[in-house]
Order: C-alpha cells, then sequence, then structure tokens
C-alpha cells in the first residue's frame, strides 16, 4: 500500500520533510513535521498513566535488601580509598612544606 503524498515533503529523501534553503553562503535546513500533533485530554492522559505504571516491575523485598547491602559496602569501599588517598596526600604535602624551613 502507497503512502499518500504529504505537501512539502520530498520522495526518497532520508530526512523526510527536511528542504534546505539557500541563505547568503551556508545552507540552512528547515525540517516539517511529518504528522501534526494530537491533544491528548485529561481523561486520556490519565488512562495512559495508569497503563504503564501497570507496566511497572517492583524489585521485591530480598532484592531491595541486597541491593542496599551492595551500596552500603561499595561507600565504605569508597569511603576507605578516599580517607587513604588523602592521607597520603596529607603526608606528602607535609613533606615538600617541612623542606622550606
Amino acid at each position: 500500500m502507497a503512502k499518500p503524498k504529504i505537501p512539502g515533503r520530498r520522495t526518497g529523501n532520508p530526512a523526510a520533510g527536511a528542504k534546505p534553503q539557500a541563505s547568503g553562503g551556508a545552507a540552512t535546513v528547515t525540517v516539517e513535521p511529518t504528522t501534526p500533533k494530537v491533544r491528548t485530554s485529561p481523561m486520556q492522559f490519565l488512562g495512559q498513566v495508569r497503563a504503564e505504571g501497570r507496566k511497572i516491575v517492583w524489585p521485591s523485598r530480598k532484592e531491595t535488601w541486597i541491593t542496599s547491602v551492595m551500596v552500603f559496602i561499595m561507600v565504605l569501599l569508597a569511603a576507605g580509598f578516599f580517607w587513604i588517598v588523602d592521607l597520603l596526600l596529607g603526608m606528602g604535602f607535609e613533606r615538600i612544606i617541612s623542606f622550606g624551613s
């Protein structure tokens, strides 16, 4: 089945609806929307929100607990790493400063 022709749309153009226009020395491209925007009523919007909400897969209590423990462990590892780096940088800075006195 052939698509109906849309005014301002070129056939065979991969950037559907794009029209190059020359202005000065540079070419600009304007893009026309291929389909007009359809307004959604508030009731339709709420129905769509409820439909999307039914698609959510919530994690189980066990999955939430395991993920929380893993986050806590990663925070402890990061804190330990940055504490060691801070300690080493502080000792190095003190050593550099002590050369001057």
